[in-house]
């Protein structure tokens, strides 16, 4: 399935299996589906669509940004696709994102989709801000001839350490606006990584895959 650019998006669906779950057993999975983005109000609000049988999955690309519920984040090394899939209501499907692939610029092998705990060490927050360290005293003297401040123009500065808090804090956002795993009620939202370091204005289309694997026989 054909989709405006940037981006494109076809399905290639092995099989998907609904059903429809009493409301004891939605209410006892309540705590296991807080998880992902919100979903948005349909899938008309996302930039990309396609119907996957009973199930609708839409798209938005986001480049390198990762939004969160927190704020959005940035990474360099990966980029990221937020999905959301829709249903009748009460329909569950067994949801992973290793069954998303991203194709770029029609290449003929596409990206496997990566865990969010890869992710975590090239995250950086533009809120953040390494803290000022404090103004040195001039080290010049009457017979220094200005050497030492010469020095010190010349030393490169030290690489800025993310401290551990902000570093946790980051990766428990990413984690919550992860795509949900496991047997979900539908409509399921949520974030999906693919490695690629290079420019966003080099990406002239996008096609993501979506290939759902067979049910197993009980």
């Amino acid at each position: 399935m054909r989709l405006s650019t940037p981006l494109k998006m076809s399905l290639l669906i092995a099989a998907i299996c609904l059903c429809v779950q009493g409301q004891d057993t939605q209410n006892k999975d309540a705590q296991l589906e807080a998880k992902g983005m919100p979903p948005r109000a349909s899938p008309a609000d996302y930039q990309a669509q396609a119907q996957a049988g009973a199930v609708t999955v839409a798209a938005e690309f986001m480049g390198h940004a990762v939004p969160t519920l927190q704020g959005t984040l940035s990474t360099e090394d990966y980029i990221v696709i937020e999905a959301g899939l829709f249903a009748s209501p009460g329909a569950r499907i067994k949801l992973s994102s290793d069954d998303f692939s991203l194709r770029i610029n029609g290449k003929k092998t596409p990206l496997a989709s990566q865990p969010y705990g890869v992710v975590v060490g090239s995250l950086k927050d533009p809120e953040w801000e390494p803290p000022v360290p404090a103004a040195s005293k001039s080290k010049t003297s009457l017979g220094g001839g200005g050497k030492g401040e010469q020095g010190d123009a010349n030393t490169p500065p030290a690489p800025v350490q993310i401290p551990i808090a902000v570093q946790r804090s980051m990766a428990q956002r990413v984690q919550k606006a992860s795509l949900p795993e496991g047997d979900r009620t539908l409509p399921q939202a949520g974030l999906i990584f693919f490695q690629y370091r290079g420019k966003t204005q080099s990406i002239r289309s996008i096609e993501l895959i979506y290939a759902a694997p067979p049910e197993k026989p009980p």
